[in-house]
């Protein structure tokens, strides 16, 4: 069962979680088809008081506002044709940075479809046989980490496109948040 009631996040849910809902949210009117994005998880109150200007342009200006103690802050699209991986491993956040978040489409497939995965498949043959798989999901996962290592992931499927329907844990999505975290490593 979804941990997100059709009001949105449930009143106990950390500032991460709501984050992640909110981030889920705001992908979810694009619509389906996009490319990987990734978000600056900042605190609130510190953005209103050391950049005014921003907080304003992201509508933060006003206390009342928000009861949202992070905020996510889209940073610039992700370079075409470099591998995820790749790419987080060039990111550095500055100290005014809280923790990062990520989504990403992907096809998965259930789990009683791995048994009939075919042995020495390539990445590229891997992909080409998940998507043709007739009981494959597209799902968007959107994924987020703190400096201090907590997480927080929310899954939404296609077939099931709707803020009731979106799943929500810290374990989710384990490889994301690892690539996530690595990004606060020194």
């Amino acid at each position: 069962m979804p941990n997100v009631s059709p009001a949105g996040p449930p009143m106990a849910a950390s500032p991460l979680t709501v984050a992640v809902l909110e981030i889920d949210a705001y992908a979810s009117t694009l619509g389906w088809d996009q490319p990987a994005r990734l978000f600056a998880l900042v605190d609130t109150a510190r953005l209103r008081v050391q950049e005014p200007g921003l907080a304003a342009q992201l509508g933060l200006d006003d206390a009342a506002s928000t009861t949202a103690s992070l905020t996510p802050v889209e940073q610039e699209e992700l370079p075409a044709g470099t591998a995820l991986d790749d790419f987080l491993g060039t990111i550095a956040w500055p100290d005014s940075v809280a923790g990062c978040a990520m989504t990403v489409e992907r096809l998965m497939l259930p789990p009683s479809a791995e048994a009939s995965v075919p042995e020495g498949l390539s990445d590229r043959q891997l992909t080409q046989w998940v998507a043709k798989h007739p009981d494959r999901q597209e799902v968007r996962m959107t994924v987020a980490v703190l400096r201090d290592g907590a997480r927080e992931s929310a899954v939404r499927l296609r077939e099931k496109d709707s803020p009731t329907e979106v799943l929500t844990g810290a374990g989710l999505v384990p490889g994301l948040a690892e690539a996530l975290a690595a990004t606060f490593e020194s």
